[in-house]
């Protein structure tokens, strides 16, 4: 008897009109590997996978009434699809709007010790990239940002 591979806890899934060119973007601009690829007999995309770090995400077509890119709800999106890095957040803002990205939100350093991004694809998902590129304490990020912090202790910041 085999053992089931390890799977990510969270797999968040992503839809597009056109997954297929979804995939090579995703590819081109952010560096995600492909995993899993499985189509039909027509060649029509029925499921696959990419990977970044130790993260998955699913990326699929628009394939019943309740699934849909944002392309088609007037570009709004009802979540974001946040990636962590180790390093190259400067590379990598870089390479995503060379690859056509939208930027949502400019590469800055946050309060919190992260240098962040957001971006758009081109059917208007919104995805976000951070590193850690300071450790700040609690105290540090309440100071730094005026807000009221529970739940973070120093060696796990949000």
């Amino acid at each position: 008897m085999s053992t089931a591979p390890k799977r990510p806890t969270f797999i968040s899934a992503v839809f597009y009109k056109d997954p297929l060119a979804a995939l090579d973007w995703l590819e081109r601009a952010f560096g995600f590997e492909r995993r899993m690829l499985i189509t039909d007999a027509d060649g029509n995309l029925a499921h696959s996978e990419m990977d970044h770090g130790d993260g998955t995400i699913m990326v699929g077509s628009e394939w019943t009434d309740y699934i849909a890119s944002p392309a088609n709800t007037g570009g709004r999106n009802t979540q974001n699809v946040h990636v962590q890095v180790t390093d190259g957040i400067d590379a990598l803002f870089a390479r995503a709007t060379a690859a056509g990205a939208g930027v949502a939100r400019p590469l800055e350093d946050q309060f919190y010790g992260d240098r962040t991004f957001s971006v758009r694809d081109p059917e208007g998902h919104v995805w976000s990239f951070a590193q850690t590129t300071e450790i700040v304490t609690r105290e540090e990020a309440e100071q730094r940002s005026g807000l009221k912090i529970d739940g973070w202790t120093d060696s796990a910041c949000p």
